[in-house]
């Protein structure tokens, strides 16, 4: 059975933000761990979901829904297709496939990176029922390395590395064009599109949060360039933003401007590298995640059309 605790902000509280009075009531949830269940509607204000930023003026009654060890069954199991990097009874890290949401959102997806876990493995409760074990997300058509918590310790050390980027993330991306500079650093803001909701955009650091990228160029191919890029955060669509920034958005990403590619609609980005420290042991791992069959693929494709070129 899930816990329900209620308290009522003490006057002393006025002034603080949200997610910091939960952290000072309750130790044992961190101000990151906080944010996301706030998001999960696990903690919910005058029985309102609201944001972790919210200003507290004292007074207000909170409720917080300390869940089960089990997590929710509300997702159905399916089959797991594909690789697993590495497992053991705190966490697990897959190579997600391009092509699959990571758990059920406003499209009702039946099959998900969760759904397939779940079959497998026990994932933490946080998050229950529609995203028990996420700390990280990778978008639908972007492949790699992806992690997910199995115990509720584990979730909340995972997430807080997430949070504070003491992590490694390093991506392979085809994007449009040649790109003129072999090494670059982007530091642009990234806030989302007002009126298409479901795009994110560049904007001043006034309006948006900072977001850092590093490239370097693998490979100049005939019209494209095969990059690497590693990020210093970990903004919603940032490689994909930042990218688009430069004039050379991903391939195919109509999204943010790209052209489709055999007339569809996907984009080539893979999570190549995640270099953390164990959330239990603190032991350093390094994970790698082979390219996808469809983007090596794609990419020996490119190779075949280039051209000599002096770049």
């Amino acid at each position: 059975m899930n816990r329900v605790e209620e308290w009522v902000v003490e006057p002393e509280m006025a002034g603080l933000r949200l997610d910091l009075a939960i952290n000072q009531k309750h130790r044992e949830i961190s101000r990151t761990l906080a944010q996301e269940m706030l998001k999960n509607g696990e903690i919910k204000l005058n029985g309102q979901t609201v944001k972790s930023s919210l200003k507290l003026r004292g007074g207000e009654k909170i409720w917080i829904t300390f869940r089960d060890d089990e997590p929710e069954q509300e997702i159905k199991a399916t089959e797991l297709d594909f690789p697993i990097l590495f497992e053991d009874k705190y966490m697990i890290a897959i190579n997600k496939p391009a092509g699959l949401v990571v758990h059920p959102g406003a499209g009702k997806e039946k099959t998900t990176v969760v759904s397939a876990l779940l079959g497998h493995t026990k994932l933490s409760p946080i998050g229950a029922p529609t995203r028990p074990g996420v700390v990280h997300r990778l978008d639908k058509e972007t492949s790699g390395v992806m992690i997910l918590a199995k115990t509720r310790d584990a979730h909340r050390k995972l997430a807080e590395a997430f949070a504070s980027h003491e992590l490694e993330k390093e991506y392979l991306a085809i994007i449009q064009g040649h790109i003129v500079n072999r090494k670059g650093r982007i530091e642009v803001a990234v806030e989302r599109d007002k009126i298409h909701r479901k795009r994110m955009k560049a904007t001043s650091s006034e309006k948006g949060r900072m977001a850092i990228s590093q490239f370097e160029v693998i490979e100049y191919l005939k019209s494209n360039t095969l990059v690497k890029v590693r990020i210093m955060t970990g903004r919603t669509h940032q490689i994909r933003v930042h990218m688009a920034f430069t004039g050379h958005p991903l391939l195919g990403d109509v999204t943010y401007g790209g052209k489709r590619f055999e007339k569809k609609a996907e984009h080539f980005l893979h999570s190549s590298r995640l270099v953390l420290k164990h959330p239990i042991s603190g032991k350093e791992m390094i994970l790698e995640a082979a390219l996808p069959e469809r983007f090596a693929g794609v990419l020996e494709q490119l190779r075949n059309d280039t051209q000599p070129n002096s770049e």
